[in-house]
């Protein structure tokens, strides 16, 4: 069977070239078209054009009728892991919160922390931005984790170069991790206007950096920034480096609602289609901001949309109102949706300790009201709660706070029924 190569805006261009078929494939008007476009016939075209990254497109079939479509990606060890899989960026998105700083030491006691817990994966930092994330990464180096895997973070190569003379990527090849995440832009404008470069070039420097980080054998992850906003403005350039990015090995495409806008079923939605369109070649992620307290809301959405990789931070630790919070995510996916979550369900009884010190190590107030690790999670005050809690504390819980390693606790005040008072004594003795 013939290999076939998708693409939607190069598909776009070389319509009118005599020399290529283009077989379209009809969708409901909602959904951007697809192509497929015959490989033999995309090089000649593309070295007419005087493409110079021709010679580095594979052979590989992401056509729906390939007979070894179902064997291609058996030995991917991301796609091999069907639990949903925990991706905690703490000591990277998470510092970027105003008035958090960790010290290197600060950031070593939490990759140990979090490995404890059980994440499967922690962002350790951007080795091509600062001096401490590199010292990190060297002392990381002499570690030997349990369950994580650590991931360097970076971006995409610098447009009109290569990977090789890159120093970013070059700085994630000396990193010495077996995780890498890039950062791409999905959203036309935002190239045009950001990186103030083409759109065909954003896409050379997709392929191009998860290419060349695959071929030092690096589980490679992508996050589409503004992916969701990107969806509604310009869907085919989206799907466009969703497969640039697939055609060049990726692991995973994470999906970013990066401006923090998006609503639940708009994040359910998109997902679903990633999933339809990619998730048999690589695994789906999410990557949430809470600038309308949605982050929680939308992430579970993806995971309920197919998304297996969930990226947030402890306390929802972050730039402006913060990341999606993986102390409120990791429980409802373990207890209200039965997720496996690899290790860290059976190590759930650590997840309030986690959470206090990563207000210390952060220098931040513990937020009381905080779902699940908060001191007032579980704290019941008005006494016609107190006197049902006292019968069944299921009465007025959600759930039995010693699953997350917290307490319950009666309040007294001017509210207290006799309830209160004797419950207090009781624990008093």
């Amino acid at each position: 069977m013939a290999a076939f190569i998708p693409t939607l805006a190069l598909g776009l261009q070389l319509s009118r070239d005599p020399n290529v078929r283009l077989r379209q494939h009809s969708h409901s008007h909602s959904h951007p078209r697809s192509y497929h476009i015959h490989t033999s016939q995309l090089r000649m075209s593309l070295r007419k054009a005087g493409h110079r990254h021709t010679h580095r497109l594979r052979d590989l079939s992401l056509s729906a009728t390939s007979a070894s479509e179902d064997h291609m990606f058996d030995d991917n060890p991301i796609l091999c892991a069907k639990d949903t899989e925990i991706y905690d960026t703490t000591l990277r998105d998470g510092s970027q919160g105003e008035g958090i700083s960790f010290s290197l030491e600060d950031k070593i006691r939490i990759l140990k922390e979090l490995d404890k817990f059980g994440v499967s994966y922690v962002e350790g930092g951007w080795p091509g931005s600062n001096p401490k994330d590199v010292a990190f990464f060297n002392a990381a180096k002499s570690m030997k984790l349990r369950y994580a895997k650590l991931a360097a973070f970076g971006s995409t190569r610098y447009k009109n170069t290569t990977c090789e003379k890159d120093a970013n990527i070059q700085a994630l090849i000396n990193a010495e991790t077996p995780v890498v995440t890039l950062v791409a832009k999905s959203c036309s404008y935002q190239v045009e206007l950001v990186l103030s470069t083409t759109k065909e070039e954003n896409l050379a420097m997709i392929y191009d950096s998860v290419h060349y980080l695959k071929s030092f054998g690096k589980v490679v992850m992508l996050d589409l920034e503004h992916f969701f906003d990107a969806y509604v403005r310009d869907p085919e350039y989206a799907l466009e480096c969703c497969y640039h990015a697939v055609i060049a090995g990726v692991d995973a495409l994470v999906l970013c609602d990066t401006n923090g806008g998006a609503l639940p079923w708009q994040i359910h939605s998109v997902t679903k289609e990633i999933v339809e369109k990619f998730g048999d070649k690589c695994k789906v992620g999410i990557h949430c901001h809470n600038d309308m307290e949605m982050a929680v809301a939308n992430s579970l959405s993806a995971v309920e949309a197919g998304a297996m990789v969930v990226q947030g931070t402890m306390n929802g630790f972050g730039e402006r109102t913060g990341n999606a919070n993986l102390t409120t995510i990791i429980p409802t996916l373990a207890i209200k949706m039965n997720k496996d979550c690899m290790h860290v369900k059976e190590n759930l009884k650590l997840l309030t300790s986690l959470s206090r010190l990563m207000d210390e190590l952060a220098n931040q107030p513990h937020v009381n009201s905080r779902p699940f690790v908060g001191s007032s999670a579980f704290a019941h005050k008005g006494g016609l709660h107190v006197a049902a809690v006292m019968k069944d504390e299921n009465t007025y819980q959600h759930i039995d706070p010693t699953l997350v390693g917290n307490v319950k606790r009666i309040l007294i005040s001017e509210l207290s029924g006799r309830g209160n008072i004797l419950s207090k004594m009781e624990e008093l003795g």
